[in-house]
């Protein structure tokens, strides 16, 4: 069947979807974005997600392009018409088209939003999470700002094709004094010996993540405890267990860091056991009705 996609108030075959050459997206990376999770044809997280929406265009000083109602309901309809059971809807909005200036446009533009939706493989993302996957380690070198879900994702980009022509799953970007800050595209987790779940705090430096927020409610339920500091890559790979967790991977076991395996080199129990629970704890949407917010 042929894709959909939403641009700027129409639903167009994602062949003929096109944004205006002066898009400020396309010219400075002057926009935001967020990934929901689609699953039995229902948004995960919706309402988290459009939290994470407005704060980040509150920090850019972009509007809202639409009402959360109305929003809601343009993602829900893209998710529809390209008949996504199990997937990604993918939303995107920049501070609009003007003439390419550094000055925000004056008067102010409309903002321009798109949309996307696409189904994924839900038995391959099983299969990797049962054999687990590997990720390398990289220099970090974002802006200060990666708090933010900013369109800029250049560094991220380089990483993770590093990362796939090391033969590995994810890149975590390290910062100067050796401590792991977050993944490419998802944020990272160890397990202590004593089964402590550890993770960046959120305010230093990576993505306050949705699927990581979720798990904290999670981790409570299972009676886990969570540690929010910074660990270095040496305590990553002599740690019990690691993970990274996103809504494109939920949580992904790690078993082995730059071609060091982790334990024996299997996924661990906690991050499995937290892998087939999540589902549990997220909130899901119906399609139809109105979201919450």
């Amino acid at each position: 069947m042929s894709r959909i996609a939403y641009v700027n108030g129409r639903y167009v075959p994602l062949r003929q979807a096109a944004v205006h050459v002066e898009d400020r997206g396309y010219q400075f990376a002057d926009g935001v974005y967020e990934v929901c999770e689609v699953d039995g044809g229902r948004l995960i997280d919706e309402r988290r997600h459009m939290d994470r929406l407005e704060r980040s265009l509150k920090e850019l000083r972009i509007a809202m392009p639409m009402s959360r109602v109305a929003l809601g309901a343009v993602l829900r309809e893209t998710v529809r018409r390209n008949r996504v059971g199990h997937g990604l809807v993918y939303l995107q909005v920049t501070r609009g088209v003007a003439p390419r200036n550094h000055l925000f446009p004056s008067p102010a533009v409309l903002p321009a939003i798109v949309v996307t939706a696409r189904s994924s493989d839900a038995a391959a993302a099983e299969r990797r999470a049962e054999a687990g996957v590997g990720v390398i380690t990289v220099p970090e070198n974002r802006w200060a700002r990666v708090d933010i879900k900013t369109v800029s994702l250049l560094p991220n980009v380089l990483a993770k094709q590093a990362a796939k022509e090391a033969g590995a799953y994810e890149a975590w970007f390290v910062d100067a004094d050796g401590r792991v800050t977050e993944g490419g595209s998802t944020n990272a987790w160890i397990v202590t010996a004593d089964g402590a779940l550890v993770t960046r705090p959120a305010e230093e430096g990576i993505l306050r993540g949705i699927t990581r927020t979720v798990l904290f409610d999670l981790a409570a339920e299972e009676g886990l405890k969570i540690e929010e500091r910074a660990f270095t890559v040496e305590e990553a790979k002599a740690a019990r267990e690691a993970f990274i967790t996103a809504a494109t991977a939920v949580v992904m076991p790690v078993v082995r860091i730059d071609e060091v395996p982790l334990g024996n080199g299997a996924p661990g129990s906690i991050a499995t056991r937290l892998r087939s629970r999540f589902h549990d704890v997220a909130e899901r949407s119906s399609l139809f009705a109105r979201p919450a917010g």
